[in-house]
């Protein structure tokens, strides 16, 4: 009796786990869609330089939380070097390269596809990193979430060059998960997020100060300063903590289809600033990620050494 009541007890915690980790997935990828019409307003500004800001920015706000909340941050080691770096190089510096320098090549939708194949590349790719092997059905429900988001962002056009930076788009996005795997059992979500803003601050402003010059930050006006201290704040320091914090409840296959609700997320925000209402192939699309991700949860887990929470890393 005892046993099965234990049973019972750690079933309820996985099954809290899980729908915290799928409200804090949601959320996070809420806010990059909503962050769609602020970052616009940045297209005239000094790239590096502009991101170098908002790292900085960011990785103060995280310390300072951190250390409110008695969250310790550990010092990298060894190893951990490569895939803190890892991250910074492909999922912040040249994810950012490839959205602004693509969209002088492509439309923004054609580089929005690119993001809505992350889920399918996570569910076959996460649960070997982890030790397990692609569940079918979670596959499958990564495919409905990517065609769904597709259709939402209804295709674009582009040229070959507008190709190749969605690839690397894509490239960057998946590696910003999958290359914080290794690292987020030691440091946790606070400790990656903290680190790899840090990581790119530097990178970016190397790349600003060759580039773009350091004057560059003078030429900033109010609004890019808005946009910045928005971007930092909800986009970097909160939807990091959130996304991290996801990964670790649910793993990369489930978290992965969450990126589904980014370019929904985005045609709602569209509509709220006076955009038109979506067509059609908006709605039919935000049906089929909603049933991508009711297919997700209810797939049955990975099989292999992972266990859910055990990179977790969760503060306190």
């Amino acid at each position: 009796m005892t046993n099965h009541t234990a049973s019972i007890h750690t079933a309820s915690i996985h099954t809290a786990s899980r729908a915290g980790g799928l409200a804090m997935g949601i959320a996070a990828m809420a806010s990059v869609g909503g962050s769609v019409a602020v970052s616009g307003v940045l297209a005239d500004a000094p790239l590096f330089t502009v991101q170098a800001i908002r790292y900085a920015a960011a990785f103060l706000l995280l310390l300072a939380l951190a250390r409110a909340a008695r969250v310790p941050i550990r010092a990298p080691r060894g190893g951990e070097w490569l895939w803190l770096c890892g991250v910074a190089a492909l999922g912040l510096v040249l994810f950012n390269v490839g959205l602004v320098r693509g969209s002088e090549h492509a439309e923004p939708a054609a580089l929005g596809v690119a993001v809505a194949c992350v889920p399918v590349v996570l569910a076959l790719v996460g649960p070997l990193l982890e030790g397990g092997r692609p569940a079918p059905a979670a596959v499958l429900a990564a495919v409905v979430v990517t065609a769904g988001a597709a259709l939402v962002q209804s295709g674009g056009r582009t040229d070959l060059a507008g190709l190749g930076y969605a690839a690397l788009v894509l490239a960057c996005e998946v590696g910003f998960t999958l290359l914080a795997v290794p690292v987020l059992r030691r440091h946790g979500p606070w400790g990656v997020s903290v680190h790899t803003c840090w990581i790119a601050t530097v990178q970016l402003g190397a790349l600003g100060l060759v580039a773009e010059g350091p004057a560059a930050a003078a030429t900033l006006r109010g609004p890019h300063l808005a946009a910045i201290a928005y971007l930092a704040v909800v986009l970097t320091a909160i939807a990091f903590i959130l996304w991290y914090s996801a990964v670790g409840r649910l793993g990369t296959a489930l978290a992965g289809l969450l990126t589904g609700v980014a370019p929904v997320a985005a045609a709602a925000v569209g509509v709220l600033l006076g955009g038109p209402v979506p067509g059609a192939g908006v709605w039919a699309g935000t049906a089929l990620v909603v049933a991508g991700l009711v297919l997700g949860v209810r797939a049955p887990r990975p099989v292999g050494r992972r266990r859910e929470g055990a990179t977790a890393g969760a503060p306190g």
